[in-house]
């Protein structure tokens, strides 16, 4: 059977690199279809190979984006997942910036690296928790002006600013559903609805919005 999810793997640490990709061949639903060391091997891949989501290894980045850019205005369907051992504010904020849909911390399980290849091969984000957790804290003014579109929850409709309250506690579409009793699909419906509205790329960045919002309320009152 033809695995549905095409991945190319790309890390300059072989023995790290072979376990990422043995994680993600066990998976059925998963097949790598390439993998390299460096990223011109990671333009090379998507170009000849066309996975739908590419693992990269930060430190094979050496902190610059520019090649992940020019991979993601090539071929837009291709969806970036960053491996990293840690990750500043910056770095992450300037992945987003540049396309990125997935910052994983190399911690993670093997199954939690599968199921974020399978999140951003259906068009979903997804950063690590606690990468997220950061994220959110942070709700200056710089981080304020970086997110296009707060002080506008007024265009969300109620249900809208209620899951979008939710999202920002962290929570996964599945985990928003339960709390509100409604199914998986319609909250992706009201989501795609709050991203257009909010003028943001990805739920992290709604979340962002939405913090910078709470605390601006907190600090008027």
């Amino acid at each position: 059977m033809t695995a549905g999810i095409r991945v190319g793997v790309i890390d300059k640490h072989p023995l790290f690199r072979d376990g990422v990709v043995l994680a993600l061949r066990t998976q059925e639903d998963i097949e790598v279809v390439g993998q390299g060391a460096s990223i011109w091997d990671a333009i090379d891949l998507a170009e000849k190979s066309q996975p739908h989501v590419i693992v990269v290894d930060a430190g094979t980045l050496d902190c610059s984006m520019g090649a992940v850019e020019s991979i993601l205005q090539q071929h837009p369907s291709i969806r970036i997942l960053i491996l990293a051992d840690e990750a500043s504010e910056d770095h992450i904020r300037a992945a987003l910036k540049r396309g990125v849909r997935g910052y994983l911390l190399k911690g993670s399980s093997a199954g939690e690296l599968a199921e974020t290849v399978r999140a951003l091969s259906q068009g979903q984000c997804f950063i690590s928790p606690s990468l997220a957790a950061k994220l959110l804290m942070r709700t200056g003014p710089e981080a304020t002006s970086e997110a296009t579109g707060s002080g506008h929850l007024s265009h969300l409709t109620p249900r809208e600013q209620q899951i979008l309250s939710i999202l920002a506690q962290g929570r996964s579409n599945k985990e928003i559903g339960s709390k509100l009793e409604l199914s998986e699909k319609t909250i992706k419906h009201h989501l795609t609805n709050i991203l257009q509205k909010l003028h943001v790329r990805n739920r992290v960045e709604a979340a962002l919005v939405a913090s910078n919002h709470l605390s601006q309320k907190r600090l008027a009152s």
